[in-house]
């Protein structure tokens, strides 16, 4: 039902605010996790529909767009699409304006504000009597998987009434029944709008419009159900415009909303491929009150294609669908019947579902995080709702390397992109779990090979062949090992340990096989190392070596707890041995550098550690290498054993260095002058980090293709690392927040989406580590396995300190003030539960409170 209060246009919380050209690029993708996404536009606008089981940028249905019609005491009428002013970028094309809604009256002022995943647009006509917001969010909830899946939007729009006299208001939602088209492909053919009417539990009637197609057999990927809701008590429905030429749908549709404020008839409803429907709410706003109207979109489409659906696939014996496009399905619609049905059994729920949400996004506004840090870390969680992820039926969890326009990008929950995100594993631990069984039951052979890219469908005979014989990937492997480690840790659960460790451990001790990363078992990566710069690095080098460095000390920890003691010695000598080699042969007095040994002869390199179709092509001089560069996550590895305990892998004096050697070698500012043969992510007066720098010169002459670029995952990386170690270093801390500021500024609307942060596609997985620099600020760390929290301490010159926390099933706040005796602590558990049996701050063990 619609909700009254004295409070003014939606108090939600907001981290940033976009106006004027900063709206242009503004898209906030609402969905649930793995379900596909419609994205809230900066001016208002839904644009970007991906729901349809692939991307689909820049698809929208014409119509889709909502409108407002008031009429104030004196009788005069007014009405406006809720959306601001066109942006610059779509005012010219072959017939004029090219946005959908180009024709319609529009508030002349807008304002975007959002704090993921609430997002509105704040309108102002001064025609218009009403304080006038529309916004749109849905359920985010950490450690509930099932409530942050669902798939929809939810819309409110909240109209303020400031003046001494009631205004009569109407809000319609008008789209048209696109199903049958994802945007790229197809047409709508027999399509069907029908008004429906559902009973709630409580007293709460749920109407609107079901769109369906009988145009599709039920195996289609584009066959699925759409759905408009509302629990608001005066709705009237229409199924479909007149079927005029020439405008006139449009225009008798505004001719009617501006006459009635109803969906109502204005003439027969006429059979056509594509029907629109309109639902509309009308409301009175009493005098000094705000009324807001709650609409809900909602979608359900079974049949995702397994992977690349189209196209040149890439993968499985020359595409990862080369088999015949495969559908592999959805898990979100195993849990609804169809769209109605998800609005069915979700409206009961939304008020509690937005309190929860609300809860979790304000233990991080509400922190004394350091507002970039609260931004990237939030606006970056949008990728889980993006085609980026999906959940097969069985529940598995997967994920694209990030998405094209219209296709996925990279298939195969790619290992060595994935090992860089820290969202996952710290709010969805069930998600993250998942994934560590899948890369070790499924992607990892009995002796250790583990594919760093899996086909589907699992059970296929091609895809079965392809997992067990595709490359393996040395950054991708160790990353994996000690991820094993870190969801072990965060959730305590000892028979996840037990049921992955056989495979664990050969992982661990793969590295070691004749020809392989670390043959001669001295500690040292020298083998042929493919890595996630898509090529392969010869000899020791501080990026493959650290995250060798970090498996082995997290294999001696699981070793031990499995009581494979003798494992666990053997690990523990090979990273002491490693870290002695590296941090006197690697170590230049700046940073870590890269030793290339070419392995001389293929036959030389153990199968399956090579790529067929990437890296060097000369055994004896082999290209690509990063040689003496300054690489911007050289300590990735460091970054991962920091977050999961296991502590300093190199010297922390040369780790401090380099991290300090990275901010002032690989920081540019400005790029006029900057020469980059790749692709630009960056460009024009902004400030980034390069992928590499060589400030004492020998670049090689073929480096390793991504050198001259900026990629945001890459530089999280560096960010997170300046701040783990700002603890006993502050000028990092500085250094550490800075680059997060410099990311954000990219991304301000204005020339990227603030949502959509890219590398080798849309909402790329690795920006995800942003996350991790809240990890880094607070110093949290949860072992469940003894039951301790582990918590910074209060930086110099401060009393007190709040911070989120969370474990992947549970979340709170963390308060901590410093007392004449130490430091005290206040754990708040907002959702979940946390034995806590001891907290550590820095070397302190304060009692739990």
């Amino acid at each position: 039902m619609a909700r009254t209060t004295h409070a003014g246009p939606f108090d939600w919380p907001a981290i940033r605010a976009y106006d004027g050209a900063h709206r242009a690029r503004v898209a906030m993708p609402t969905g649930g996790i793995g379900t596909g996404t419609v994205a809230l536009g900066g001016r208002g606008d839904l644009r970007d529909w991906e729901v349809v089981n692939r991307p689909a940028k820049g698809f929208a249905p014409r119509p889709a767009f909502l409108a407002l019609r008031t009429r104030d005491a004196a009788g005069h009428v007014v009405a406006r699409v809720l959306e601001g002013p066109l942006d610059d970028h779509v005012y010219e094309g072959p017939l004029g304006a090219t946005a959908p809604t180009h024709g319609l009256p529009r508030f002349r002022e807008a304002t975007f504000r959002a704090a993921y995943p609430f997002g509105c647009v704040d309108l102002h006509d001064a025609d218009i009597p009403l304080r006038v917001s529309l916004g749109a969010w849905n359920p985010l909830v950490p450690g509930d998987v099932a409530n942050s899946s669902r798939p929809l939007m939810a819309i409110e729009v909240a109209l303020a009434n400031d003046t001494g006299a009631p205004v009569e208001a109407s809000v319609a939602f008008a789209l048209r029944n696109f199903i049958g088209t994802n945007g790229e492909t197809g047409t709508p053919r027999r399509n069907v709008n029908e008004a429906r009417t559902t009973d709630l539990p409580g007293g709460a009637t749920l109407r609107g419009v079901a769109m369906r197609t009988d145009g599709l057999t039920p195996d289609h990927e584009a066959w699925g159900t759409v759905a408009i809701s509302t629990t608001a008590d005066d709705v009237t429905v229409r199924t479909t415009w007149s079927s005029a030429g020439w405008g006139g749908p449009l225009l008798e549709f505004w001719d009617a909303f501006l006459a009635t404020g109803t969906a109502a008839p204005v003439s027969g409803n006429p059979a056509e491929d594509a029907p629109i429907a309109t639902v509309c709410v009308r409301t009175m706003v009493a005098a000094h009150t705000t009324v807001t109207v709650p609409l809900v979109l909602s979608w359900h489409f079974p049949n995702r294609l397994s992977w690349t659906p189209d196209g040149a696939p890439v993968g499985l014996g020359g595409g990862a669908n080369a088999f015949g496009l495969p559908v592999v399905g959805n898990h979100y619609t195993g849990q609804f019947t169809d769209a109605w049905d998800v609005a069915v059994q979700s409206a009961p729920l939304l008020t509690e579902l937005q309190v929860a949400t609300r809860r979790f996004v304000e233990t991080v506004t509400g922190s004394n995080l350091p507002v970039e840090v609260q931004e990237a870390a939030l606006f970056n969680l949008s990728t889980l709702r993006s085609q980026t992820c999906f959940r097969t039926p069985d529940g598995h969890f997967w994920g694209w390397e990030g998405t094209f326009d219209h296709t996925g990008s990279c298939y195969g929950s790619c290992t060595h992109v994935w090992n860089y995100e820290q969202s996952v594993p710290f709010l969805f631990g069930e998600l993250a779990r998942d994934a560590r069984r899948l890369e070790f039951l499924v992607g990892t052979r009995d002796d250790g090979h583990m594919a760093f890219r899996l086909a589907l469908p699992l059970d296929h005979p091609e895809a079965i062949s392809r997992n067990a014989t595709y490359p393996a990937a040395a950054d991708g492997q160790m990353g994996c090992v000690i991820k094993a480690h870190r969801e072990w840790h965060l959730s305590g659960d000892d028979a996840f340990l037990r049921e992955i460790w056989p495979r664990v451990r050969a992982a661990v001790a793969y590295a070691w096989i004749p020809g392989g990363w670390d043959a001669d078992r001295d500690g040292v990566m020298e083998g042929t190392q493919h890595n996630t710069m898509d090529v392969e690095y010869f000899g020791p080098n501080a990026q493959m070596g650290a995250w060798y460095l970090g498996a082995l000390r997290a294999g001696a920890a699981m070793a031990r707890a499995m009581s494979d003691d003798a494992f666990a010695t053997e690990c523990d000598r090979l990273a002491d041995a490693g870290r002695d080699w590296m941090d006197v042969h690697l170590w230049n007095g700046e940073f870590f550098t890269h030793e290339i040994r070419p392995p001389g002869t293929w036959d030389a390199v153990a199968p399956g550690l090579r790529h067929p179709s990437m890296g060097a092509r000369d055994a004896s001089s082999p290209e690509w290498q990063l040689g003496a560069g300054c690489l911007v996550d050289q300590l990735i590895g460091q970054v991962l054993a920091h977050v999961t305990g296991l502590g300093h892998l190199l010297a922390p004096d040369h780790v401090r260095e380099t991290l300090r050697s990275i901010a002032r070698y690989n920081r540019k500012d400005g790029f006029h002058d900057h020469f980059n043969p790749m692709r630009s992510y960056v460009g024009g007066n902004e400030t980034a980090l390069l992928m590499a720098s060589y400030p004492h010169g020998d670049r090689p002459a073929l480096p390793f293709p991504y050198y001259a670029e900026v990629m945001t995952g890459f530089e999280y990386t560096a960010a997170v690392g300046m701040l783990q170690e700002g603890h006993a270093a502050p000028d990092l801390r500085e250094e550490g927040l800075r680059v997060i500021r410099d990311i954000r500024a990219r991304y301000d609307g204005r020339r990227r989406n603030p949502f959509d942060e890219a590398e080798c596609g849309h909402h790329y997985a690795r920006a995800m580590l942003a996350w991790g620099a809240i990890i880094a600020i607070s110093g949290f760390r949860w072992d469940g396995t003894t039951g301790t929290m582990h918590l910074a301490p209060l930086p110099a010159g401060r009393d007190e300190a709040r911070w989120p926390w969370s474990n992947g099933d549970a979340w709170g706040t963390v308060r901590l003030r410093r007392t004449g005796s130490g430091t005290a602590v206040t754990v708040e558990v907002a959702h979940g539960a946390l034995a806590v049996r001891t907290i550590r701050v820095g070397d302190e063990v304060v009692p739990p409170a």
